[in-house]
């Protein structure tokens, strides 16, 4: 399962910095990930500095 992001997030990118395989991209007011693509590794988990990914 992919991770999701919340709407807490603050589009400040270090999810994206911390994604292995490049599945976060910026969207509309937040950052989202691509299901597709997401390994469901957390590293973007805990690169969030406010806590806005959580498991699906």
């Amino acid at each position: 399962m992919a991770r999701v992001i919340n709407d807490s997030c603050i589009s400040c990118g270090s999810c994206a910095a911390q994604c292995p395989v490049n599945a976060i991209s910026e969207g509309d007011g937040k950052f989202e990930i691509d299901a597709d693509t997401c390994i469901d590794c957390g590293a973007c988990e805990g690169g969030c500095p406010v806590g806005a990914i959580e498991a699906q």
